[in-house]
């Protein structure tokens, strides 16, 4: 099922990497000095930065498909969707290590199939990571009939995509899904026929940014 925990601000991901960051730079100040501790409990603010993940307000808008993630966007471009062999819209968040990495359904659908590809670890901002790292791959299915596929992709750091939900999943859109460890991207395919709501180069925040609206019926 789904990951539907209230968000605690800091995702479960990181609890047990920030319990041992604080543990040794309490450690290291206690047993030797502040001074010493100093890189331990920087080491500490960046995990806890980068595990964070605060609560995020859903558009009113049913056709809208949302960002899955934090981060810039690098791609908008037709191409050939890979996993449902078709033409599509396809629209790339690149997440750095500063950017929240809990990734969220971009629509409201079904999970209709699910792919895992392993891969290499190539800068996540380049084209070819698309098909080359190793990734992670849901095909949704809206109410409506649309079919979304959104992918997962490890990074040059990045090198641990989670996902919690298989075939047969309903997930809502903006509901906590993945996530990925440390810095990483996700590509989203649409229909060919949809609305772009973004451009390359733009900041986006998954659920809240719109990424594109699919074609009214």
């Amino acid at each position: 099922m789904a990951s539907r925990y209230p968000h605690p601000l800091i995702a479960r991901e990181g609890w047990p990497f920030l319990g041992i960051a604080v543990a040794v730079s309490l450690g290291v100040q206690f047993f030797l000095a502040s001074m010493w501790a100093l890189p331990c409990w920087a080491v500490t603010l960046f995990i806890l930065q980068f595990f964070r993940d605060p609560a995020r307000e859903v558009p009113d808008d049913p056709r809208a498909v949302l960002a899955p993630a934090d981060g810039r966007v690098v791609a908008v471009e037709k191409v050939r969707d890979p996993y449902l062999e078709r033409d599509a819209l396809k629209i790339s968040v690149f997440m750095n290590v500063f950017n929240v990495h809990s990734n969220r359904a971009p629509v409201d659908g079904t999970v209709r199939k699910r792919w895992y590809h392993p891969g290499s670890f190539l800068n996540a901002a380049l084209d070819k990571a698309s098909l080359e790292n190793e990734r992670n791959a849901l095909w949704l299915q809206t109410r409506t009939g649309e079919d979304v596929t959104c992918v997962q992709i490890a990074g040059l750091i990045a090198r641990r995509i989670l996902c919690y939900v298989g075939e047969g999943t309903v997930l809502e859109r903006g509901q906590r899904y993945g996530f990925i460890r440390f810095g990483s991207r996700v590509d989203v395919y649409l229909p060919p026929d949809a609305e772009v709501q973004t451009a390359i180069g733009d900041k986006v925040y998954a659920t809240e940014s719109v990424l594109a609206r699919f074609k009214a019926g």
